[in-house]
């Protein structure tokens, strides 16, 4: 296989994770949809992730704001929405009397992460990931059951003009080359070392 483009939906081709935003609140139906499509992902039926969030102006949002990093504290005030994924160890799948052990954890939030990106490419709006957060405080913060740790943040919004961010973002403000093809899939497994 080359790294060429191959025929991958337009959506996700043109979703990307910018760092401006206009400061444009989310009405609390676009962000329903969005929270919705997440909602869509899971290895089994446990959906061992839950998603916290707060809109722009809400009681919540100092709160969610206060523990992202200072740098991402920067461009992220200005989102229409932040949110938490939390995940917890063990899951009660539907046919299950009792939680067990879910390996999957990772992997579920992280398709959470990216059913709800996707969504939100298809809204009109444009969500991008962070790891740049103290995730002892936001469990402290919001409340989390010591069964469940934060996986990520993310935040969403329209997305805004580059020029309003500083120098060093400004011209980091496009999206990024993917890898080739060939980088990330191998047929058979590792080459032999």
């Amino acid at each position: 296989m080359t790294g060429t483009p191959r025929a991958i939906a337009a959506a996700r081709l043109e979703r990307w994770s910018p760092r401006t935003f206009t400061g444009e609140e989310i009405p609390e139906a676009d962000l329903a949809t969005i929270l919705e499509a997440a909602g869509w992902a899971s290895t089994d039926d446990s959906r061992n992730w839950r998603i916290l969030y707060a809109r722009r102006r809400s009681i919540h949002w100092p709160l969610f704001l206060a523990v992202l990093s200072e740098f991402n504290a920067s461009w992220t005030e200005q989102a229409g929405a932040l949110l938490l994924v939390v995940s917890r160890p063990l899951s009660l799948p539907t046919t299950a009397a009792t939680g067990v052990s879910s390996r999957s954890r990772p992997f579920d939030a992280a398709a959470a992460w990216t059913h709800l990106a996707l969504q939100a490419s298809l809204s009109g709006w444009q969500a991008q990931a962070l790891v740049g957060f103290d995730r002892d405080s936001a469990a402290i913060a919001l409340n989390l059951p010591p069964d469940y740790a934060v996986a990520t943040a993310v935040a969403i919004g329209r997305h805004g003009l580059a020029s309003l961010l500083p120098g060093r973002l400004a011209v980091r403000e496009h999206p990024n080359n993917r890898r080739a093809l060939s980088e990330i899939a191998m047929e058979g497994g590792f080459p032999a070392r």
